[in-house]
């Protein structure tokens, strides 16, 4: 489980495809701490650490199923691609954003992003199935980023994006067009199968 606070923005160093996709992934933080077997959000994806480096290289490895890949954007990765990171909450730590399981339910695409004061508002654009999920000051995760809503019109909806946000996530190398993972409220997916 996450909170969608991003700890660092790590870098992909290796991709190969032996069935599943591979990928080493390079880390600002000292890797040595983290075990095998462990989560971690890569670009908001919960995949598990199958291999890593240490203290002095820096970097771990992580494998993409197929179903994986065919829910999120992690096959179209790229050598040197930015990926938001986050390690797994443990008991005490602060809930910064908001509860984030790390399982993708689709991708949706950045159709703008525009200059408001010192912020970016960024539009995109989600599948027409998951728009009921998505409510005005409700919360939802792109990229592992957790971030409000600020409105909503059909299947395109609007997040602010603050200098802090931008500088700490990789939101300031995006651009119109690119894809980001999404992951709806947990708590709205659930109310709404209730409901449903």
């Amino acid at each position: 489980m996450f909170t969608g606070i991003v700890s660092d923005i790590g870098e992909v160093r290796h991709m190969e495809s032996r069935g599943d996709l591979h990928v080493a992934i390079a880390a600002g933080f000292d890797v040595s701490a983290l075990e095998i077997g462990a989560s971690i959000a890569c670009a908001g994806i919960c995949l598990t650490i199958v291999d890593k480096g240490d203290g002095n290289d820096r970097w771990f490895e992580v494998i993409a199923s197929q179903e994986t890949q065919s829910k999120t954007t992690a096959g179209g990765w790229r050598i040197g691609q930015g990926v938001n990171l986050e390690r797994p909450l443990r008991v005490g730590d602060e809930l910064g954003g908001h509860i984030v399981t790390g399982h993708v339910d689709a991708t949706a695409e950045i159709v703008a992003m525009a200059q408001e004061g010192e912020s970016v508002r960024m539009t995109v654009e989600a599948s027409s199935r998951f728009a009921k999920f998505i409510a005005p000051k409700g919360s939802i995760a792109l990229d592992g980023v957790s971030l409000t809503v600020n409105e909503v019109s059909g299947a395109r909806f609007g997040v602010n994006i603050i200098p802090h946000t931008l500088r700490a996530t990789t939101f300031g190398r995006s651009r119109d067009g690119d894809r980001v993972n999404v992951e709806v409220d947990v708590l709205a997916r659930d109310v709404a199968r209730l409901v449903g």
